[in-house]
């Protein structure tokens, strides 16, 4: 069996021979340059399934050779070897494409964990990535979207999901990770607004027996429990300003310190984030840190919302209509010409969340198995008919009628925003106190 091949590209002659014995113990072959102009004759002689690359050559930088390789050997990934301290060099190099990065002095368990990562990576196909039935559609938005969650599942780079509420962040994030090296380790999701702010530490760290009222007993904090995988922090705009400080640390320093612990615990875990609101507002008005901002936006992917590739809603309501059936044992149903119509003129403020939980009320009041423009009930959300407006007759008590249209609109946010309720007050303008009370008024909470 061929054994797989590893470039090393450093001037200092103790680290090279470092890493050719670690490596080779590793069964790896090595092959090491001591400048630029060495490592580009070594790619040009023999193929690498591996290349780990000092920051400073005596002819040019690691970053050089990063777009090097990016250029001429894509499927290579390299990792970026820097001083202590480096960090907006090791973002830089990711941002080039760097697979990952390393800090000198090297911890070898660290390098080990790294060059079996990268050695996980398989070569992606050529031609358009394959549609998961997850990420339905064809539009030129969505094709563009399986493209970037390809080449992104082959890098360790910290990566922000910006997108509107239900446009599916939290299923790119899963796609990223399974479509990648670390897709038999744990992908672990927390809801960063749904945490109560005096748990945050013990939730994302852990706590040791005794260290608060409560804590009888040891408990694994989310970062552990995704060691070796990925953590997909999920309206990280939520994050209090006292823990953005330490969840900042956990990811420069790659360890994790249990609440009432004494020493750091080494984790392996790649990052993914997203949220809903504008994180760059989010810094200029001071709701969050800038230097967390820029560890956790190293790559930005957008989700394109709804609206902005109507051209898959039909494949989109059959595929749900045909999942509403086999769960439900009942025959599948069909869209009306007219319903059809309707929901491609319709803007989808919850977007594809709020499809899915129109078509499944739709799919219970519909009759003959085709569902109607008006089992839509599009126009029920704002408590207005077809034309706009609330007929005279519909209204036996203002108070209750405004109540009622209250209740609804509240409810729909609640569900678009899977019940966060401080994601819901934002998408209805209102402060969270007021959401509480209003919540406590129309018996929802």
């Amino acid at each position: 069996m061929t054994r797989q091949r590893a470039l090393i590209v450093d001037d200092e002659p103790d680290i090279r021979e470092l890493l050719e014995i670690t490596l080779g113990r590793m069964k790896l072959d090595t092959r090491s340059a001591r400048n630029l102009k060495e490592a580009r004759e070594w790619l040009a002689r023999e193929p690498f399934d591996l290349c780990l690359t000092d920051m400073r050559l005596p002819d040019g930088t690691g970053l050089e050779l990063v777009q090097y390789i990016q250029q001429r050997h894509a499927m290579v990934p390299v990792a970026m070897i820097t001083a202590y301290g480096s960090l907006d060099t090791a973002v830089n190099a990711l941002k080039a494409g760097a697979f990952d990065f390393l800090t000198k002095p090297v911890d070898l368990g660290r390098l080990r964990e790294l060059v079996n990562t990268a050695l996980r990576l398989s070569a992606p196909e050529d031609g358009e990535p394959p549609v998961d039935g997850r990420l339905l559609g064809t539009s030129p938005p969505m094709s563009a979207l399986r493209k970037q969650i390809q080449k992104l599942a082959r890098s360790q780079a910290p990566v922000y999901i910006s997108g509107e509420s239900g446009s599916g962040k939290e299923l790119v994030a899963r796609l990223i990770h399974e479509q990648g090296p670390r897709i038999d380790r744990p992908f672990v999701p927390v809801n960063c607004g749904a945490i109560p702010s005096e748990l945050m530490e013990s939730e994302f760290f852990g706590h040791k027996k005794g260290s608060f009222t409560g804590a009888v007993e040891d408990k694994q904090g989310l970062f552990q429990a995704a060691n070796g995988g990925t953590l997909f922090l999920d309206e990280v705009a939520d994050l209090p300003l006292a823990m953005q400080v330490k969840l900042l640390r956990a990811i420069q320093e790659k360890a994790v310190r249990a609440v009432g612990g004494q020493q750091e615990v080494v984790v392996d875990v790649r990052i993914l984030s997203a949220t809903h609101k504008d994180l760059a507002a989010e810094v200029a008005a001071g709701r969050f840190r800038q230097d967390l901002y820029y560890r956790l936006n190293v790559i930005e992917l957008s989700v394109p919302p709804l609206r902005e590739r109507r051209e898959d809603i039909p494949l989109l309501a059959e595929t749900m209509l045909k999942r509403l059936a086999q769960q439900s044992g009942l025959p599948a149903a069909t869209l009306a010409p007219e319903a059809l119509d309707k929901l491609k003129c319709y803007r989808f403020p919850g977007n594809v969340r709020e499809l899915e939980n129109m078509l499944e009320r739709a799919y219970t009041l519909c009759e003959d198995d085709q569902i109607q423009a008006r089992d839509l009930r599009l126009a029920d959300a704002t408590g207005a008919t077809e034309g706009g407006e609330a007929s005279l007759a519909q209204i036996d008590n203002l108070e209750d009628y405004l109540e009622d249209i209250e209740r609804k609109l509240i409810m729909q946010a609640l569900e678009e925003t899977r019940w966060n309720r401080t994601a819901a007050a934002q998408r209805l303008g209102l402060t969270f106190r007021s959401m509480r009370y209003r919540l406590k008024k129309l018996g929802i909470d």
